[in-house]
């Protein structure tokens, strides 16, 4: 994508060349499988909450991409109010994966990120070369998101401890997919060298 200008009306983000991606984490899970996602997504949520530190303390920007879940007139904001505050079953999540003020947020109309978003526009600007995907659904949503990142040439990883599905067969095969076509790395995060990443140029 041809890059016209540096300058992001006066208000340039951050430059790194590897951004960590949060998909549907902010998730009231008030849907019929709600239910079932409920205890792994608390799982995943864990072990995303150490990347993201690890990945904040290098510097390394977080988005936050979410489903507006119909809410066609909310922003991320009140979908994150909604799901801190209207007792819903995905509270917990939404308490462990609360953004920080630094973090950056996208709200999406479909599956993937990339669709009818400004996502690209932002990681353009951050100058991201390599994504780490984590989130919901790994057989949806992340699984989407990769495709569209892999088609635009940036590195992937996504990994396996980070994302989930509606049952571990349908992770596993996810995420087979994506190593085997889409070349991600889906090792666990904490094999992830952040350092080597964020020098990696």
């Amino acid at each position: 994508m041809a890059q016209a200008s540096d300058d992001l009306h006066g208000n340039a983000p951050d430059s790194a060349p590897v951004a960590l991606l949060i998909i549907d984490m902010i998730n009231d899970l008030e849907f019929p499988e709600g239910p079932d996602f409920l205890e792994p997504t608390l799982q995943i949520a864990n072990h995303i909450a150490d990347l993201k530190q690890r990945a904040k303390a290098l510097n390394i920007p977080v988005v936050y991409v979410n489903d507006n879940f119909g809410r066609w007139r909310s922003d991320f904001n009140e979908v994150l109010d909604h799901c801190l505050n209207d007792g819903v079953r995905g509270q917990p999540i939404a308490e462990l994966l609360r953004p920080d003020a630094g973090d950056y947020s996208v709200l999406k109309p479909k599956n993937s990120a990339f669709y009818a978003t400004t996502l690209e526009t932002l990681l353009t600007y951050l100058k991201a070369k390599t994504l780490i995907l984590t989130g919901i659904s790994a057989d949806a949503c992340v699984l989407f998101t990769a495709n569209d990142a892999y088609v635009r040439d940036y590195k992937l990883f996504v990994p396996e401890d980070c994302v989930v599905a509606a049952s571990p067969a349908y992770t596993a095969e996810a995420l087979a997919y994506m190593k085997r076509v889409l070349k991600a790395e889906t090792t666990p995060s904490t094999a992830i060298n952040l350092e080597k990443l964020v020098t990696d140029v």
